[in-house]
């Protein structure tokens, strides 16, 4: 459903997060070693993530990666949005140019339901929110 780089920036953010409670940074390698993620490409993922705003990040032998506030309330829709563009939202299900309302698709009316459904669901799914089930151990990110 997302692409690998959207994977990997959005399982990135939300252990940052985690991390970056009482003020923590967190570097690379721990990312990339707790995410099972290449080293490299997480790097490139989260340096365009960071000019961005959708994370910080911090120089020299304390730095590393962390997130404000403003971060946690970020909804999971905005991460999709930004690193796989907005084709989930609004793209056909067998993806014809063409697709629309007045010239729909086989798959036009189901897909458009399941595509409204799954975009109010990441819109409502906060970072905060799976940190604090990472937290309470309901959910993982790692096996």
């Amino acid at each position: 459903m997302f692409s690998k780089t959207c994977e990997y920036a959005l399982r990135a953010l939300i252990y940052i997060a985690q991390q970056s409670k009482n003020d923590s940074r967190v570097g690379i390698k721990d990312i990339s070693k707790n995410i099972n993620s290449p080293e490299y490409f997480i790097a490139k993922i989260l340096q365009d993530l960071s000019r961005k705003g959708f994370v910080q990040s911090a120089k020299g032998p304390n730095g590393g990666f962390y997130m404000d506030q403003k971060n946690l309330n970020m909804s999971i829709a905005d991460i999709v949005r930004e690193v796989d563009g907005d084709k989930l939202f609004s793209g056909c299900g067998l993806g014809l140019e063409q697709c629309s309302e007045t010239h729909p698709c086989p798959l036009h009316d189901q897909f458009k339901s399941i595509r409204d459904n799954l975009r109010q669901m990441l819109e409502n799914s906060k970072i905060q929110m799976f940190v604090d089930n990472l937290d309470l151990q309901l959910t993982y990110l790692k096996r």
